[in-house]
C-alpha cells in the first residue's frame, strides 16, 4: 500500500507500567469507499520497533459485490512489506513476474531491496460476490549493506506456518522466533512477528530476549501490571523486562519487534532508505518510467508532486 504522512492524534494520559516505552493510537485515515486504515508506525515520536517502520491496520470493512481494493502499481526501495490478513483476499502482482492470491493466515514478504513496482487487488470472485477484509501491513526497513539486494517474494499458506496451542490461546509464528518455535521464512535481519488470539482470563508471555518489542492489540482489552488497554492500540515495551499479558476479553494481538537498526531511515512516500539522494533517484527512476512494469498491468499510481 502507498504511505503519506498524516498528524499524529493527541495521545490521553492512559496510566502506564514501568515496562512501558510508548502507547501508540494508530490514526485513521479513509481511503475511500468506507475503506478505514489506522496507522500506528512511523509515529512522531517513534520511527520503528526493531526493523518495523510502517504498520497499517486495515479493516474491518465490507465490500459489496462488484466492489473492491484497487491499489494500482507503485514502487518501493529499502523495504520488505509484509501483508497479513484475518479476513478476505488480495491478488498481489509484481514487477518480478510474481502472481499470488493472499488469503488469511498466510505470510507474504515482498523484499524490494534496489527497487519493485506491485499492485494489490480484490480477486475477481470475490469482487463478484462481495467480501469482508480485515488485515495488516507492514513495512520492515533493510539494515545497512542490505538495502540494494535483488527484488524477491516469499509465500508461506496458513497451513506452512507454525502454530502453538494451549488450552485458552494458539499462537501462529509468521516470521522469527517466538514461544519456542521459529518460522521458515527467511530474512535479512533479525525481527519476529507472532498472532496470538486468546481467551479471556489467560496469561500469555512476551519473550524479553527480543532487543525491541511491541504488541499491537487488534481488537480486545488486556491488562499489564495492573494497566488496562483497548484496542485498537501500540504498545511499546522497554528491553529486557519479562511481560505477562492478561487478557480481559477475548483479544486478537500481534507480537511484533527485533533488533534495532544501526540508525534512522528517511520515509519519502513508498520509498526506505538510509540516504536521502537514494530516495531521489528512486523519484527519478519512477517519474521517467525505469521501474521494470507488472505483468497485466496497464495502470500506475503516479509520484505525487
Amino acid at each position: 500500500m502507498s504511505w503519506q504522512p498524516s498528524t499524529d492524534p493527541e495521545l490521553g494520559d492512559p496510566q502506564t507500567c514501568d515496562a512501558l516505552d510508548l502507547i501508540i493510537v494508530p490514526r485513521t485515515r479513509d481511503l475511500g469507499d468506507g475503506f478505514a486504515v489506522r496507522r500506528a508506525l512511523p509515529h512522531g515520536k517513534r520511527q520503528m520497533v526493531g526493523p518495523f517502520i510502517f504498520f497499517d491496520h486495515f479493516g474491518p470493512v465490507q465490500f459489496l459485490a462488484g466492489k473492491g481494493m484497487d491499489v494500482r502499481p507503485h514502487p518501493h526501495i529499502g523495504l520488505a512489506t509484509v501483508t497479513y490478513l484475518f479476513d478476505g483476499s488480495i491478488m498481489h502482482r509484481d514487477s518480478e513476474g510474481n502472481i499470488q492470491e493472499i488469503q488469511p493466515g498466510a505470510m507474504n514478504l515482498m523484499t524490494a531491496g534496489r527497487g519493485i513496482a506491485h499492485s494489490e487487488r480484490t480477486p475477481d470472485v470475490q469482487r463478484r460476490d462481495g467480501q469482508k477484509m480485515l488485515g495488516l501491513q507492514s513495512w520492515i526497513a533493510l539494515p545497512a549493506g542490505k538495502e540494494e539486494i535483488a527484488p524477491s517474494f516469499q509465500h508461506y499458506g496458513a497451513g506452512d506456518l507454525p502454530m502453538i496451542s494451549e488450552r485458552d490461546f494458539t499462537a501462529r509464528v509468521i516470521a522469527g522466533s517466538a514461544f519456542g518455535i521459529t518460522s521458515p521464512v527467511s530474512m535479512v535481519s533479525p525481527w519476529f512477528y507472532t498472532e496470538v488470539t486468546a481467551q479471556a482470563g489467560t496469561s500469555v508471555p512476551l519473550d524479553p530476549d527480543h532487543e525491541e518489542r511491541a504488541i499491537y492489540l487488534v481488537d480486545g482489552e488486556v491488562e499489564i501490571a495492573g494497566d488496562r488497554h483497548e484496542g485498537p492500540r501500540l504498545l511499546i515495551f522497554r528491553p529486557g523486562d519479562r511481560i505477562t499479558v492478561k487478557t480481559l476479553r477475548p483479544t486478537r494481538m500481534m507480537f511484533l519487534g527485533g533488533d534495532a537498526l544501526e540508525g534512522p531511515r528517511h520515509i519519502w512516500w513508498n520509498f526506505v532508505s538510509s540516504s536521502k539522494e537514494r530516495i531521489e533517484q528512486a523519484k527519478q527512476d519512477w517519474k521517467t518510467g525505469r521501474f521494470a512494469q507488472v505483468p497485466h498491468e496497464h495502470e500506475f499510481i503516479p509520484l505525487p508532486e
